[in-house]
């Protein structure tokens, strides 16, 4: 008899991490093997239970989700990934195939379509929207010249950028990143000069609008 694969959902949301997992057990009959809210609690995880795969959030409790996808294709290349998100394809979801990522599921998306990504992504393959993977081969044909100036932000100044939206102030980002709240005020400059904004108010009312606009779910 063959062993079940194995696998463990990475989600700072415990409900939606017991609900994905109960999901693909009945459905696909995997086998879980352990839930985690942070890259640490992850990190041992995947130490201690060497999954097969492993569904990540771009939101953790201790750091983005992409840091933690890049981890797993450091150090557990024979991990297959693939990031479950609200945030908006279009950025997050090349994001995530660069840092090692097999696919990219919006969490609005049905089960069916979860399922799907989940048998693709085990058997080798890239599981991606038909929309996303056309952006992709886009990009590799032509070298796409990003429209949203967003596109052109790093990691780190997105998830910046996405608290501002999220009416998080200096200090209340710089206890969710684990940064200072001078290093916070620095991103703030960096995002205003890139985004060609000239106030802080601006860059509030852009980050609101984009991360209300983007992260329906």
């Amino acid at each position: 008899m063959s062993m079940k694969r194995r696998f463990i959902v990475v989600d700072d949301h415990p409900l939606y991490r017991h609900g994905v997992a109960d999901l693909i057990v009945q459905e696909l009959h995997l086998e879980a093997v352990g839930e985690a809210g942070s890259l640490a609690e992850a990190i041992d995880l995947l130490r201690a239970s060497k999954p097969d795969l492993a569904i990540v959030d771009i939101s953790l409790q201790d750091k983005n989700g992409l840091d933690l996808v890049r981890t797993i294709k450091a150090e557990y290349p024979s991990v297959a990934v693939l990031v479950v998100s609200m945030h908006e394809e279009s950025l997050y979801g090349e994001r995530s195939i660069s840092a090692g990522a097999r696919g990219y599921v919006m969490k609005h998306e049905a089960p069916a379509v979860l399922l799907d990504a989940v048998k693709t992504v085990l058997e080798g393959r890239l599981a991606v929207s038909a929309s996303l993977g056309e952006r992709m081969l886009e990009g590799l044909a032509a070298g796409r010249r990003p429209g949203d100036p967003v596109e052109r932000l790093s990691d780190r100044e997105l998830e910046v950028f996405r608290l501002i939206g999220r009416g998080c102030g200096a200090a209340e980002i710089a206890g969710k990143l684990v940064l200072s709240v001078k290093t916070v005020n620095a991103y703030r400059e960096h995002l205003k000069e890139k985004l060609n904004l000239g106030t802080a108010a601006e860059l509030r009312k852009y980050a609101v609008e984009w991360t209300t606009g983007g992260e329906k779910a």
